[in-house]
């Protein structure tokens, strides 16, 4: 095939994706503008072909990696934070993981290793908890959708490794108590992982901007690492994400050294050998060239934005809003009459998505998850509107089909 039918035969392929580019889609990409993409798309060409698995042979992707981190760091108020960076929130999660039980066998002699692990935290953790022999105990939200602390403190115990908490968790976009999180951590000499790979690159600026942010980063002591991810919020591309640790000496358990290999001396600080430079590029260019200015007038924008939505949506007698949300994730669930729900949520989903919206379904309770951006912005009202005409139209169905999926299946 040349290059002309390769493009037509993919160009077909994609005729069902979601259309996010007209800020149609709450989640999955998120979009800074035409001239962000413009800086992106020729530093990925010129990064396209790069591989960092070996920084002696690309030291451009060392120096790369040390600076996207180091600006992390300062965002997350971390002055002696080290860290890496990952192909995104999942493996990011997976090597905070792995390194807190390795810290917890090297440490503390720990051999049944345990997590404590608020049901709301995001499904990578259970992964993380699969991979690496790890048993998770599992700890309920209060009615505000938080952490219940209470019932943490019953689970903490000698074999915990890590205790986890997230800024905002994914379902309901509210933020864990962390303080009082990682105090239990550190009653047993666990790690704390802050999971603010939807946060990362949002409440710093909404600190900046004066708006109020429960307490998170490294500034609360016991917090030993934290997840933030560039390709959400940050605006970088796919995949690229940093995990930070509180110091370079903690930082060690997370990498896996092997020196006894014809090949030579190996070391890597993640599941990948390989590691694509496109995305690392990217994200430094992105971080350059939005800077504090853009980042803040992004938040803004993506904080009107959702407020709209919120007002909107709520404006619907037949909807709510799951919980009160603290960033950028919004919940839109039906309302609760004497019978039940008012509508079948799924099927308003499903409607919407007739109409080019995109959300993820979710449960429990059934809702539809939105992730608001400042690319949702220039169209949030045609969005209300069609939400509106929606309701209208499938006030009287219901859906078999109740699934729920965020996956990759076959």
């Amino acid at each position: 095939m040349d290059k002309a039918e390769i493009l037509e035969a993919l160009a077909a392929k994609r005729g069902d994706d979601v259309r996010w580019q007209g800020g149609r889609t709450f989640g999955m990409v998120y979009d800074a503008g035409p001239e962000a993409h413009d800086v992106l798309e020729a530093v990925a060409t010129m990064f396209l072909h790069d591989n960092a698995l070996n920084t002696a042979a690309f030291p451009s992707l060392g120096r790369i990696q040390s600076e996207v981190v180091g600006i992390t760091a300062d965002l997350l108020h971390g002055p002696d934070a080290a860290g890496f960076l990952t192909s995104g929130g999942t493996e990011s999660i997976l090597m905070a993981v792995k390194a807190a039980r390795q810290r917890g066998r090297d440490e503390r002699g720990i051999t049944e290793p345990e997590m404590v692990l608020p049901v709301s935290a995001h499904a990578a953790f259970h992964k993380a908890a699969h991979y690496f022999g790890i048993e998770v105990r599992k700890v309920p939200v209060r009615s505000d959708w938080r952490a219940d602390v209470d019932a943490a403190t019953a689970l903490v115990n000698p074999n915990t490794v890590l205790v986890v908490g997230s800024a905002p968790q994914y379902p309901q976009g509210v933020i864990d108590p962390i303080p009082e999180l990682a105090a239990l951590a550190a009653s047993v000499d666990a790690n704390f992982h802050t999971d603010a790979c939807m946060g990362g690159f949002v409440l710093p600026f909404m600190e900046m901007l004066g708006e109020p942010v429960a307490p998170w980063d490294f500034r609360v002591e016991g917090v030993t690492t934290i997840s933030a991810d560039i390709h959400k919020l940050g605006y970088a591309p796919k995949g690229a994400s940093v995990l930070l640790h509180r110091t370079k000496a903690l930082r060690r358990y997370q990498t896996f050294v092997f020196d006894d290999w014809l090949g030579g001396f190996y070391a890597s600080p993640n599941m990948q050998g390989t590691r694509a430079a496109l995305p690392m590029a990217c994200a430094w260019a992105i971080l350059h060239h939005l800077g504090t200015d853009g980042y803040q007038r992004l938040t803004r924008l993506t904080l009107d934005t959702r407020d709209r939505m919120v007002e909107g949506v709520r404006a619907i007698p037949e909807l709510d809003v799951v919980g009160e949300p603290e960033a950028q994730i919004v919940a839109i669930a039906a309302a609760e009459g004497e019978a039940g729900a008012l509508l079948d949520v799924f099927a308003l989903g499903d409607a919407l998505q007739a109409r080019g919206w995109f959300h993820d379904r979710q449960k429990p309770p059934d809702a539809l998850h939105a992730t608001v951006s400042a690319g949702n912005a220039p169209v949030i009202e045609n969005y209300l509107a069609d939400l509106a005409v929606c309701v209208d139209e499938i006030r009287h169905q219901r859906l078999d089909d109740r699934s729920t999926s965020y996956a990759t299946l076959e």
